[in-house]
């Protein structure tokens, strides 16, 4: 039996621990982006810091999903990195 996607996805998250994994889905896709900065920079998280002038626990936090960045830090984040910030909406 075949459910289509629409149907799953209204059945998933109608399970309110399922819905609040699914709200964390955008701090975990920052993180994702930040991981692949500083990797593309080649920077362990340390070294990152140091050019952050912050902390390497802080970087950790950053890239784990579990906080979510201001914007001033996300700037502050891709310069240390050599990357370009940018911020996209589109449709849902």
């Amino acid at each position: 039996m075949i459910i289509p996607l629409k149907k799953l996805k209204a059945r998933l998250l109608a399970n309110p621990k399922v819905k609040a994994e699914y709200a964390l889905a955008p701090e975990f896709e920052i993180a994702t982006e930040l991981l692949k900065a500083r990797q593309r920079a080649g920077l362990s998280q340390s070294e990152l810091a140091t050019r952050m002038g912050t902390s390497q626990s802080t970087i950790a936090r950053l890239e784990s999903g579990h906080t979510l960045p201001s914007t001033k830090t996300l700037l502050r984040f891709a310069k240390a990195t050599g990357s370009k910030f940018r911020i996209r909406l589109s449709a849902a």
